[in-house]
C-alpha cells in the first residue's frame, strides 16, 4: 500500500512528501534522544502513565516523533507531558535516553531497567507483549498510536500523523497458552467486521503475534527470546478478481 500524503490538493501532497523525506523519522529520534540525554531529563511514576517535565525543546521534538501528549504548562517555557508505560520503557531502555523516578521530588535515584520492568508487568499484565510489539514497529521507524478509536490496538504511519494517513490497524496477538491478550479474531465474524472497518477507512489489519518460546517474563532478558510474527489480513473483494469482458 502507497502512503497517503495529506494535503487538499496534488501540490500540498507532494510538499507533504517532500517535508517528510527531508527529515525522515529516524532523524527525529536521533534529535529527540540526544536533546533528552543532554538535558538530562527525568520522569516519574503515575499510575498507569509517566509524566515528565519538559522544556520547549523537548516538547517540540516529543511532538514531532509522536511520543505521548502534552498535559498542561507548569511555568513559563516548561510543560508536563505524559507518556504511556510503552513509550517511556522504550525511551528508557531502547533508547537509553530517559530516567524515571519513583514519585516526583523523590530522594531516590532513578529506577533501573529491570526495576521499571517489574512496575509495568504489575500495572498491565499484557505490558511484555504489548512493548515487544510497540518497540518491534518503533524500531522499524514507525510512528505508533493508540488505534481505540478504530477498534484495534494500535495505528501505524509511516512519519507524522498531521503529513500522512496511516496504514495499518494493529492486533497484538499471540500463540502461547497464556497469551489471551484481548479475546479478539476468535470468530470470523469478527475477522470479518475488523477488516471491513478497516477497510474503510483505507487501512490494512496487521496482526502481530508476539511469542515468548517458553520463556516467562519475569526478567527483563526475556525480551531477547520473544519473536514478533507479522501477518496482513485483508478483505477479499469480488470485483477485483471477477474477468472483465473484452
Amino acid at each position: 500500500m502507497a502512503p497517503r500524503w495529506k494535503g487538499k490538493d496534488a501540490k500540498s501532497k507532494k510538499e507533504a512528501e517532500a517535508e517528510a523525506l527531508k527529515e525522515p523519522m529516524s532523524k527525529i529520534i536521533s534529535q529527540l534522544q540526544s536533546s533528552l540525554v543532554q538535558s538530562n531529563t527525568c520522569g516519574f511514576l503515575s499510575d498507569n502513565c509517566v509524566h515528565l517535565t519538559v522544556q520547549a525543546e523537548q516538547l517540540d521534538l516529543l511532538d514531532k516523533a509522536c511520543f505521548g501528549r502534552p498535559v498542561r504548562i507548569v511555568e513559563k517555557d516548561m510543560y508536563w507531558f505524559q507518556l504511556t508505560v510503552e513509550e517511556a520503557f522504550y525511551l528508557c531502555y531502547s533508547l537509553k535516553c530517559l530516567k524515571i523516578k519513583i514519585n516526583v521530588g523523590a530522594d531516590t535515584g532513578p529506577l533501573n531497567d529491570e526495576e521499571l520492568w517489574h512496575y509495568f508487568r504489575s500495572k498491565k499484565e499484557t505490558f511484555p507483549y504489548f512493548y515487544k510489539a510497540y518497540s518491534h514497529l518503533r524500531m522499524k521507524n514507525w510512528v505508533v498510536r493508540s488505534g481505540a478509536q478504530y477498534g484495534v490496538d494500535l495505528i501505524v504511519y509511516r512519519h507524522h500523523p498531521a503529513r500522512v494517513h496511516s496504514e495499518y490497524g494493529v492486533l497484538v496477538l499471540s500463540h502461547d497458552k497464556d497469551g489471551d491478550l484481548n479475546g479478539r479474531l476468535r470468530v470470523w465474524s469478527d475477522v470479518h467486521c475488523t477488516t471491513r472497518l478497516l477497510g474503510g477507512v483505507a487501512k490494512t489489519l496487521l496482526v502481530l503475534y508476539v511469542n515468548k518460546n517458553g520463556n516467562n517474563d519475569e526478567s527483563l532478558l526475556c525480551l531477547t527470546n520473544y519473536t514478533v510474527e507479522e501477518r496482513t489480513i485483508s478483505r477479499w473483494s469480488p470485483e477485483q478478481c471477477r474477468e472483465r469482458s473484452i
